[in-house]
């Protein structure tokens, strides 16, 4: 039997981190594979993956919920007769739909083969930016996924975790939502979380079992009047959630269209002046890269971690770079050492690594502007 898992989340939530967790503690023994879609012209995280000794089939022309349907069906199939694995992982590009996803999953599905976990990791610190900002991306994650990985915990006060837990509930009331940092669970807890064990229905199912066994153990005859009869023992409530999106409306501050009026800086109205390009695509139907766009280089440039981080800063202004979402690559340091770095806005990450063949830089937003990104690198 091989089990299909899918870990989705929106650009830079930490799915590569958790996926090599779960490798690493969760799945020991197993012949895993791991398809992955990388949006954009350059693929960065398969070298990383690849040195976990996990297979990788890399799909960067585009989105495998949209364009590439049809060779993501071909490229499972290929791998389900050419490896025969325990399970597959699939970790679908940021800016997908998790529910295209596992359609385009189940449209493959045969005997020996089943749709495990749907899962979805989603930054505490950026719920609201991103709910409010890319709306028809981010919360089709968060309605779609059966758990639901918080990261970035331990960077936003109790209070704001609160905040981002019930913002993820008005999308989705029955997922299991796990606050609690992940380097103080075991890959086992987090397996039982995606396999939903131990959930607050079944604690509650147990307890009310408990309930019956221990406290009712008498004859229910016509004559009981115990009052166990006068209700029903189902905690399984509608999971058929009426999430209104209401994309035909003016565009107001709560816009999810994909324009730029984010959170935390650079708002704008909707009006006859708006050039975001927002009113130029119905709301419910649209493609990742209708909304999302990408930029990649190879470089053999030397950079420093100073010069990077500078780099990494400047893409905070919007006006010259464009919505930038997320930054990641590694390129050679001037003294030799190779430098990683990953970027998603206002939490750059710059680190040591191991040579790579080349240096790559990719950068992930809407309203890219490639011309100015060639100059900040300097490529």
């Amino acid at each position: 039997m091989t089990k299909i898992d899918i870990y989705s989340g929106f650009l830079g939530a930490g799915k590569t981190t958790l996926i090599k967790k779960m490798i690493q503690e969760a799945y020991k023994g197993e012949k895993l594979v791991l398809i992955e879609n990388e949006f954009g012209e350059i693929g960065i995280d398969g070298g990383f993956l690849k040195e976990a000794g996990i297979e990788i089939t890399e799909m960067n022309s585009g989105c495998i919920c949209c364009s590439l349907v049809g060779d993501f069906g071909k490229a499972l199939n290929q791998v389900l007769d050419q490896y025969n694995p325990d399970r597959i992982i699939i970790e679908p590009s940021g800016v997908g739909k998790l529910s295209d996803v596992i359609a385009a999953v189940k449209r493959v599905l045969r005997p020996g083969v089943e749709l495990g976990s749907a899962v979805a990791v989603a930054d505490a610190t950026k719920c609201r930016m991103y709910m409010k900002n890319f709306g028809e991306f981010y919360n089709n994650q968060i309605e779609t996924a059966q758990t639901i990985f918080l990261s970035r915990i331990d960077m936003v006060s109790e209070e704001k975790l609160h905040q981002a837990v019930e913002m993820i509930r008005t999308r989705n009331d029955h997922a299991t939502i796990v606050t609690t940092p992940w380097q103080q669970l075991t890959g086992e807890q987090l397996r039982a979380a995606m396999e939903q064990e131990n959930t607050l229905a079944q604690e509650l199912e147990h307890l009310e079992h408990d309930h019956e066994h221990h406290h009712h153990e008498h004859d229910h005859d016509e004559h009981c009047d115990c009052g166990c009869h006068d209700h029903d023992h189902e905690h399984h409530h509608d999971h058929e959630h009426d999430h209104e999106h209401h994309h035909d409306h003016d565009h107001g501050p709560d816009c999810t269209c994909g324009c730029h009026d984010h959170e935390h800086q650079h708002e704008h109205d909707h009006d006859e002046h708006c050039d975001c390009g927002c009113h130029d695509h119905d709301h419910h139907h649209h493609h990742a890269d209708e909304v999302f766009t990408s930029w990649g280089v190879e470089t053999p440039k030397k950079f420093t971690k100073v010069g990077i981080a500078s780099m990494l800063a400047a893409l905070e202004d919007e006006s010259l770079y464009g919505f930038v979402l997320r930054a990641k690559g590694y390129v050679e340091g001037e003294g030799g050492q190779w430098i990683y770095f990953d970027y998603v806005p206002g939490d750059p990450d710059i680190r040591d690594g191991s040579p790579a063949v080349t240096g790559r830089l990719c950068v992930i937003g809407s309203k890219i502007n490639e011309q100015a990104l060639r100059t900040l690198f300097g490529v």
